[in-house]
């Protein structure tokens, strides 16, 4: 029986975690994502209380494909508008980048408000 669900055509992968800080503080519920340069599908997560994460590749599958990717990072603010919390070149003008390697990978993102 076929499922279409073999790992056979899935990419290298790293594993990634680390730490995200806004002003040095930790980032609660920020959303990332790690967008390969070369063709291939993005890896997300979202940080925990203590501004941590861990990316997921598909489903309960973590890690990223291996190689270069620019990064984006959102966080919304508590108030009723849930307006973007982090400048635009976190996020739709990113200039954030990473370079996943095979094996684990920490990548922390110290990010500044101004």
């Amino acid at each position: 029986m076929l499922c279409g669900c073999a790992q056979d055509d899935r990419p290298p992968l790293g594993m990634v975690k680390g730490k995200v800080t806004l002003d040095g503080k930790p980032l609660a519920g920020a959303s990332l994502v790690f967008e390969p340069i070369d063709p291939g599908r993005a890896s997300t997560a979202t940080t925990d209380d203590n501004g941590e994460y861990e990316l997921i590749y598909i489903r309960k599958d973590k890690g990223a494909k291996v190689g270069a990717h620019t990064v984006r990072i959102t966080a919304s603010g508590q108030d009723s508008d849930r307006s973007e919390l982090l400048p635009a070149r976190y996020n739709i003008e990113s200039n954030l980048k990473a370079d996943v390697q095979r094996g684990e990978n920490t990548i922390d993102f110290p990010l500044t408000s101004k």
